[in-house]
């Protein structure tokens, strides 16, 4: 498997009990009658959350460099599927409707993006840059996605190019793809932007990611949809992530191959659904269908996919959409982002949802 820049040791953390036996004082022996147990050794999760890796569809896509920007330091490369630059939306649904999706008409540029990046730079609300020089991005932008045009995915590659190395981006946009996330045979007609936004596009595209962020040493699994399905839990996101965890669903789903439940270093994937994909609208179509799974379960893979949910009124959020346009409040792209913080929970204590997903 292609090595990590930032690593940390993760080892098995073992419990051995030795259970001495009497000894027989009245014996004439002159050997004591020692009878020393087997040791059990009691083995955990050792899951490494220093070097994540991420992914998203649509504003998932958003979250995810929101996420990787402000916590650089533990993210080595993520994967973003029809999103649009860092801070697009600059604090404003309006400006979010009008420049970061569907409208053509030129008004979005990367100068107060920018400027916004350096000013959260300058006050420690996001990464060091340097963090951000050894990671890996994956674009994708199929080119009949008329939800997030082609002129907002070419600011997001034109920006990416000036905040990471630019030999460790790729860009692929020439797949005849709608807006959805592009897999083998799952999903819907691959020219239809609707839910579940999974589609049969004979392209897959969780291989090709994580493929390229350096996650893959062995073939894809064949194993049956009802043994990919017994390894996905659902979990309490505000068990774990608290006050954070106010704008998200109830539950979150964890994918954990069983070899990654013992003392096997495991890499850690968090994958962010888009809009109208959560589990209240697909219930588990997304942390199933995706093509992740079928990966993870081969190479050692345990994947996060957090879930939000629908709001109405305050926050407005219908379409339980991530925040990349400030409903949950103005620090939403950055580390002091509500979001961003019950993430960072979820990826810290991803052990304990392991071990107690409920």
């Amino acid at each position: 498997m292609t090595s990590f820049n930032k690593t940390r040791c993760a080892g098995a953390i073992c419990l051995c009990l030795g259970l001495l036996s009497c000894v027989d004082s009245q014996s004439t022996s002159t050997a004591e009658n020692a009878d020393i147990n087997d040791s059990v050794a009691i083995t955990f999760p050792a899951i490494q959350t220093q070097n994540i890796s991420l992914s998203g569809l649509s504003s998932g896509a958003y979250m995810a460099l929101q996420f990787h920007l402000s916590h650089s330091e533990i993210v080595n490369g993520s994967a973003l599927i029809a999103g649009g630059p860092y801070y697009c939306a600059q604090n404003d649904i309006g400006t979010a409707l009008k420049n970061c999706v569907s409208d053509d008409s030129g008004a979005l540029t990367l100068s107060p993006l920018n400027d916004y990046y350096d000013s959260v730079l300058a006050s420690k609300k996001v990464a060091s840059a340097s963090d951000n020089v050894n990671d890996k991005l994956w674009l994708f932008h199929g080119t009949k996605d008329t939800r997030i045009i082609a002129s907002v995915a070419d600011q997001l590659y034109a920006q990416v190019m000036t905040l990471f190395t630019p030999s460790n981006i790729k860009y692929v946009n020439d797949k005849p793809f709608a807006h959805l996330m592009p897999t083998l045979e799952s999903g819907i007609d691959c020219n239809v932007s609707e839910a579940p936004f999974i589609g049969a596009c004979n392209y897959d595209a969780a291989g090709e990611l994580l493929t390229y962020l350096g996650l893959i040493e062995t073939a894809r699994s064949e194993a049956s949809s009802e043994t990919l399905k017994s390894h996905l839990n659902a979990f309490s996101q505000a068990s774990y992530a608290g006050e954070y965890a106010n704008t998200l669903a109830e539950s979150g789903y964890v994918f954990v191959p069983p070899q990654c439940l013992d003392a096997k270093a495991c890499q850690l994937h968090v994958s962010f659904h888009g809009c109208n994909q959560n589990a209240e609208t697909v219930q588990d179509q997304y942390a199933m269908q995706s093509g992740l799974n079928e990966w993870a379960l081969s190479n050692d893979i345990v994947v996060l996919y957090p879930q939000t949910k629908k709001s109405m009124f305050m926050p407005l959020n219908p379409q339980s959409c991530w925040d990349w346009w400030g409903y949950t409040g103005s620090e939403y792209a950055n580390k002091e982002g509500q979001q961003i913080q019950a993430i960072k929970s979820l990826v810290e204590r991803i052990d304990d949802i392991i071990l107690k997903p409920q």
